[in-house]
């Protein structure tokens, strides 16, 4: 069964339109916390400096590029929800950050990774051994912010988002291994190694701000549906023939052994004319550059991008509904711009 119509937004004229519009409402709310976000980066570079030369070259050139700063920018957000941006708010978000991008240095080694974003990685540029110092540098930095936030809640919060990301990454190399993925496994994996460092981001930020436990736990539950959004959108990437704008090939994770949210739903359509074909091929421990393209056309053809985007519709409906339960203001808006944002988002 060929789907024509796409339900759920899947228009790239649509999108494009929007993700412009909503681009500058991200600008807009990075501009609102300006100052909180320059503090906070000064910490971090402040934390990294040391009197080493080598480090300190490194470190400066990785860090002239910032990004969008999503996750800094969640911290703040989320502590202003519920209270105000102290020290310990700053300090939290600094230690995320920090965590978050060791983890990053450290993927790029795993990976051979030569670009990052279009520009060059540490790895690339200075072998693999230096990588995995500086990687493990930012990790001891981030405990060091954590420290300075003198709350063991946010310390606790830390070591559960880096067990957590490096315990997803297992379970997906591990599922990879043995060609046995379902949508609950699929989300499992998600949950660990993308959710939950949105999570520590929504948890630190209303910790640090002294938030209620009922604050907390609300903020929590939205984080993680945030979290499993922004991974399944970024799974769609690797189905996207029309126009690439992540910078991997199309495909990639199938090359890797990933079979993500698109796939699995349109391998389990048993009504489909291909099914047992395509279940065969997806089983294969090496796929050529052919049977790729085909598993990516069957999974657009089959409705996988369409029950993506139904998912991240209806996680978005029960993320609203907990953000109900805030006062309504400039925070509370800012974050269901950030979520409509990744869903729609083009890179």
């Amino acid at each position: 069964m060929e789907i024509k119509a796409l339900k759920f937004g899947y228009n790239r004229r649509k999108m494009l339109n929007f993700a412009a519009s909503n681009m500058a409402s991200l600008s807009e709310i990075r501009t609102s916390l300006g100052d909180d976000l320059r503090r906070m980066n000064d910490i971090i570079s402040d934390t990294l400096r040391s009197d080493t030369p080598l480090m300190n070259t490194i470190v400066e050139q990785y860090l002239r590029v910032k990004g969008k700063q999503l996750r800094p920018m969640l911290v703040l957000l989320c502590a202003r929800l519920v209270g105000q941006v102290s020290e310990g708010v700053l300090y939290g978000g600094a230690a995320i950050e920090l965590l978050h991008n060791a983890s990053l240095i450290h993927d790029d080694v795993i990976d051979q990774a030569r670009q990052r974003r279009g520009r060059d990685t540490i790895s690339s540029v200075w072998t693999n051994h230096i990588a995995v110092l500086v990687g493990d540098f930012f990790v001891t930095g981030a405990l060091r912010c954590a420290v300075k936030t003198n709350n063991s809640a946010v310390l606790e919060s830390l070591a559960q988002m880096g067990s957590d990301l490096s315990l997803g990454e297992i379970q997906q190399y591990d599922t990879a291994r043995q060609r046995n993925i379902t949508e609950p496994g699929y989300f499992t994996i998600i949950e660990k190694k993308t959710a939950s460092l949105f999570v520590s981001c929504a948890t630190i930020g209303a910790l640090a701000a002294g938030g209620t436990r009922t604050d907390i736990d609300a903020l929590t539950r939205w984080a993680r549906l945030l979290g499993l959004v922004f991974q399944i959108k970024d799974d769609t990437f690797d189905y996207d023939i029309a126009d690439n704008h992540v910078g991997k090939p199309t495909g990639n994770d199938l090359r890797e052994g990933k079979v993500t949210l698109p796939l699995i739903y349109a391998l389990g359509r048993t009504d489909h004319p291909l099914h047992a074909s395509m279940n065969q091929l997806a089983r294969k421990e090496i796929l050529t550059t052919d049977e790729i393209a085909a598993l990516v056309d069957y999974a657009r053809q089959a409705g996988g991008i369409d029950y993506a985007y139904e998912k991240m519709r209806a996680l978005e409906a029960e993320a609203s509904e907990l953000l109900d339960s805030f006062p309504a203001g400039d925070a509370a808006d800012s974050l269901r711009t950030i979520f409509r944002y990744i869903i729609e988002r083009e890179k």
